[in-house]
This record gives structure tokens, sequence and C-alpha cells, in this order.
């Protein structure tokens, strides 16, 4: 895939999300997200920390946590979702729309992955209807094993089957759902009952 293809997606998509998340209620900004123990607000603070921390600063947040990014992201989202407003955190999303950030190594299909799923995290908790499938086509074809490991989500035994989507991953008993939805199982997250079909489906909502 082209990267001035990829490229327009991601700002597409952080445009797009600023303004649905611009049109939240206070409910909505508190309410829970797919990403456990995050609400929507620190979802956002986390999906915008790179365009307030510089490099020097994320290393030593880094050392803070032991190395441990998981642990650095947590804090620093509650951290920040608890220091800034809605309206601060949908302008950090907004402006930098166009920001040339990528992940380490993951290039500007790295990034389209970081907006749509978090973007994704959001909505799907909100039960908003917002998916492009264009973008999250973008984001499986860029899906390798190494990448599907790095979630540690148990895929064993199941093919996951787009419905909607040209995609499919796995052996096995087959899961079915949008490739959004198939996306955020990939990614460990528990679904809301419903949005899957096939046999093993219940392992990957609640």
């Amino acid at each position: 895939m082209a990267d001035d293809e990829v490229r327009a997606a991601v700002v597409a998509e952080r445009r797009e999300q600023a303004e649905l998340l611009a049109g939240l209620d206070a409910g909505q900004w508190d309410a829970p997200s797919l990403c456990a123990g995050w609400r929507v607000r620190e979802v956002i603070a986390h999906s915008t920390m790179q365009y307030r921390m510089s490099m020097p600063r994320f290393a030593l947040e880094l050392l803070k946590a032991r190395g441990n990014f998981n642990r650095l992201a947590d804090r620093q989202a509650k951290a920040d979702a608890a220091a800034l407003s809605s309206d601060e955190l949908v302008a950090a999303l907004r402006d930098n729309a166009e920001h040339p950030w990528t992940p380490p190594g993951g290039g500007q299909v790295g990034a389209l992955s970081h907006d749509v799923i978090h973007g994704l995290d959001v909505t799907v908790a909100l039960g908003v209807d917002r998916t492009v499938p264009e973008r999250v086509g973008l984001v499986l074809a860029g899906m390798k094993p190494k990448n599907v490991a790095f979630f540690g989500t148990d895929l064993s035994g199941v093919s996951l089957e787009a419905t909607d989507l040209d995609w499919r991953y796995g052996e096995g008993e087959p899961v079915r759902g949008t490739g959004a939805d198939l996306l955020l199982v990939v990614c460990g997250r528990k679904l809301p009952a419903g949005r899957l079909d096939g046999g093993p489906a219940d392992r990957f909502t609640g």
C-alpha cells in the first residue's frame, strides 16, 4: 500500500474523530471505554500523548516506569485526563491532524493503527456507529504475526473472518464479525455481546 494513501487516511481519521469527540457530553467523556480501567477521556489523553511529550521527557518517564511502556502509558493517561479538559483533548487531536508522528518501527500504518484502534475503543464502547471499513482494511492488511503477538491475545483454534472485508486470520473454528470488531479482538478487547458470530465468539465478548 502506498504511504501517501495511508497518510491521507491518518489525517482524515484524526479530523473525523475530533469532530465526533467535540459532540460528546460530559457523561460520555466519563463513560468506560474498551480499554480496561480507562474512561473515554483517558483513551484520548493517551492517543494524543505523543503531541505533548518530547522524546527526552518520554525517556525519563519510561525510566520512572522501569522500562514498562504499559505502566508509563497508564500513569500518563490518567494524569493528562485529570489535568486537561475535554475541549483541550479535542484540540490536541484536531490541531495535530497532520502531525508526522509514527510509532517506533511502525511507519504510517502504525500511526493509522494507533488512531483507528483507539477510536474504536471509544465509539464501540459508547454504541456510536462510526466505522470506516477502508481504513480498518488498511490496518488489517498491515497486520503481521509479530503485530498480533504484541497484543498477546489467545487466538488459538479460531479463524477470524471479516464479513465486510476480504480478510481472514488463523486456522480453526470460525469467528465472524466486521473487520473493525475483529481488529478489536486481535487487540485483546472484550466486545459487547452480539457483535460476533461463531462457536468460540463468547471467548471475545464480555
